[in-house]
């Protein structure tokens, strides 16, 4: 049975909320409205990752994750493993 639920299990994070509605123009360019901007203190010029998600196979949503914040979950869930991996002879 197909799960019509797109990002279902993640509500143990927390849950969702529609913070805006933006649009795409011509160019495929969003504007992210400025009081989002300040919430999640976006500055101009910082880089974020756009991360999407399948359900069976079909794109069905996307998360924006800064850069800083998406190298350090990296690093903290590989790190421990990297570093066992160079302490093996």
């Amino acid at each position: 049975m197909k799960n019509d639920a797109c990002c279902s299990g993640t509500t143990a994070m927390g849950g969702f909320k529609v913070e805006a509605i933006v649009t795409v123009d011509e160019r495929g360019q969003m504007l992210l409205p400025k009081d989002l901007r300040s919430k999640a203190n976006i500055e101009a010029g910082e880089k974020l990752a756009l991360i999407s998600f399948e359900n069976d196979g079909e794109f069905c949503c996307m998360c924006l994750i800064k850069t800083d914040a998406l190298a350090g979950m990296v690093r903290e869930h590989l790190g421990p493993m990297v570093n066992e991996l160079g302490s093996k002879p």
